[in-house]
């Protein structure tokens, strides 16, 4: 067999039909539209795409087992630097990849030494530690002969360039580069869940990827879909905890999870987990952990009250589990009870600081209490509480998205919860629609948009190179100080049927960038990356309405500030959630600065409620 059949058929006898078929889909597609094109002699940037939290790793060893089928010895996995997640992974590996020669960060001659096996290494990017296999690797004579595929986990943070606009190059980013050129050519495979800033890395950096692979969440999957989704409507699973005190929202999220860790131990499960994310201070922690102990507490003694019995009810009524028998409220009752007062629980702190580690909540009844390290790549299997109250004056959408640990395969819906504000919830609702909007680009293949409300930054402005982005503010005026027409009379024909005393008329984006299409601008204008937002809103809803507004014979001087009329402007503004073209036939007379013949000037203004990135 091969080694990609050997490891989809050791999915499959772990009785994983689905998964074997999906990882094998993924892998054949890769190999076929990507690896089969690989030359064997260059570096080059691919992207691996996947929901947070819906089984990227057994991807990911799917398409390094293609790899090795065509002709890939080494591969080196990076993970983030984070001590507990580069053991786990390095397990994981161990265990799932067993055709290979799996290595640990000190195991050097097991890397060199592989006789004929592919070898993989797993390493976190941490400084140290890429320095040194940098040196390594430059002193071995069949690395240096080979192709490397090197699987970058969680790409988007660390290994970008955070010093791109000091003219400079970060340590950590300085040395990926160094291992990736030492082997005679590469494939850098960028995994994550949170595209954001790997998207907006200019065209022509090495960290921008040349093809984007997307694959599908299996059956069972809860994602940004299921706590956001874009019906309008606030799923039942989302608590708002806007104008409730901090003791009152507590009780209301320890009676919860204790109800739901009664109904799953009662149906023989034996974990159930609560993360409460009040920030990223460690007071904060402190203060939370604090609160929980008197709650717990508190409920222990007051469990036969008449308000916390009516309150365990409330929540035993709402619960709907999906994937067990829903218990008798007594039983339910007894067990909340049998938790509370024998403190079969634990309180569980993760931070800089801590000693807890995933074994701790592997088993058992918890409630973890962190910030950033609730983060990226970190598992909390059967989490059924999730309590997330932290602000940000900037938040950032990638890292506010991968704070959303609740998504998984494991969940019952039936049974999770998410307490949080309104503010917070539209932050995600946002980033979730612009998320299933970069999927959408990624399955029809097409350039790239991104776009957020004013306030929510797509990522950390460090590793954007400002010199080649872009970014557009919503709802303001655009317009090009040296526009070309293609064709005057083309134009000219094209809104014949559109009268100057007409206010702004909705017409179809496939119309307007037709219209756009006979224009040509100064490069600081950046003409095709509004076409390519247009062009995108139409693609993904082509339903979409915008706005066009046709006036004649302007008499309007060259590279002026503003070039609508105060009545236009109003007009156009009414429109704010729309996308309005305004077209104005300037008379274009040469001691107005122009050539001497009429110009048709395109103002462009984009939806207010978001602003709009651009890559050059």
């Amino acid at each position: 067999m091969t080694y990609l059949e050997t490891y989809v058929q050791s999915i499959r006898d772990n009785n994983q039909d689905e998964l074997a078929d999906s990882v094998k889909k993924t892998a054949d597609d890769v190999g076929n539209k990507y690896l089969s094109k690989f030359n064997y002699r260059s570096n080059q940037i691919g992207m691996l795409l996947g929901n947070v939290q819906s089984g990227k790793t057994g991807q990911v060893f799917a398409i390094a087992s293609e790899a090795v089928d065509r002709g890939f010895p080494f591969f080196i996995l990076l993970t983030t630097d984070n001590t507990r997640l580069q053991q786990q992974t390095f397990e994981r590996t161990q265990k799932d990849l067993t055709a290979f020669v799996v290595c640990d960060e000190k195991e050097e001659q097991k890397f060199k030494n592989a006789n004929g096996k592919p070898a993989i290494l797993v390493l976190k990017k941490n400084t140290s530690i890429l320095r040194e296999w940098a040196n390594i690797l430059k002193n071995m004579q069949s690395f240096r002969g080979n192709p490397l595929f090197i699987i970058d986990d969680e790409a988007d943070a660390a290994s970008l360039n955070t010093k791109v606009n000091q003219n400079d190059v970060s340590t950590i980013n300085k040395y990926l580069t160094e291992i990736r050129d030492t082997a005679i050519a590469s494939i850098y495979l960028q995994v994550t869940g949170t595209p954001q800033a790997l998207l907006l890395q200019s065209l022509n950096t090495e960290w921008h990827p040349s093809f984007t692979y997307y694959f599908e969440p299996g059956k069972g999957y809860l994602g940004g879909n299921f706590f956001f989704p874009n019906s309008g409507e606030v799923p039942k699973h989302v608590r708002f905890v806007d104008n409730k005190t901090s003791v009152e929202c507590m009780k209301e999220v320890v009676i919860r999870h204790l109800v739901v860790t009664a109904q799953a131990f009662l149906n023989n499960e034996n974990v159930s987990n609560c993360l409460m994310h009040p920030g990223i201070r460690q007071a904060s922690h402190e203060k939370v952990k604090k609160e929980l102990e008197e709650m717990l507490l508190y409920l222990k003694a007051h469990i036969n009250d008449i308000e916390i019995l009516e309150m365990i009810k409330y929540e035993y009524d709402l619960i709907d589990p999906k994937k067990s028998s829903k218990v008798l409220l007594s039983d339910l009752n007894d067990k909340v009870k049998s938790l509370l007062i024998s403190s079969d629980y634990q309180i569980l702190t993760l931070n800089g600081t801590s000693t807890d580690t995933s074994s701790d909540y592997e088993t058992g009844c918890n409630f973890i209490i962190g910030g950033n390290t609730l983060g990226r790549g970190i598992t909390f299997n059967r989490l059924n509480t999730f309590y997330y109250i932290r602000t940000s004056k900037a938040p950032q959408a990638d890292t506010m998205w991968q704070h959303n640990r609740m998504f998984g395969y494991d969940r019952d819906p039936g049974l999770v919860s998410l307490y949080c504000t309104q503010e917070l919830y539209q932050l995600f609702y946002d980033i979730n629609e612009t998320n299933n909007h970069i999927i959408d680009q990624v399955k029809r293949g097409a350039n790239f948009t991104i776009a957020y409300p004013s306030g929510l930054n797509p990522t950390r402005n460090n590793v954007l190179d400002k010199s080649i982005l872009d970014i557009v503010i919503g709802g303001s005026n655009h317009f090009p100080l040296e526009p070309e027409n293609h064709s005057f009379d083309d134009i000219t024909a094209m809104v014949d049927g559109f009268r100057d005393e007409d206010d702004a008329i909705n017409v179809s984006l496939g119309f307007v960038l037709q219209l756009l299409k006979h224009f040509k601008a100064e490069e600081s204008f950046n003409l095709k990356g509004y076409m390519n937002i247009i062009e995108s809103l139409f693609k993904s809803s082509p339903a979409t309405q915008g706005r066009l507004l046709v006036r004649r014979d302007r008499d309007i001087t060259r590279a002026t500030r503003a070039l609508l009329s105060p009545n236009d402007w109003a007009e156009t503004n009414q429109y704010e959630d729309q996308f309005v073209l305004t077209l104005y036939c300037v008379k274009g007379q040469k001691e107005k600065g122009w050539e001497g013949h009429p110009i048709w000037v395109p103002n462009i203004k984009l939806p207010k409620s978001k602003d709009y990135y651009i890559i050059e």
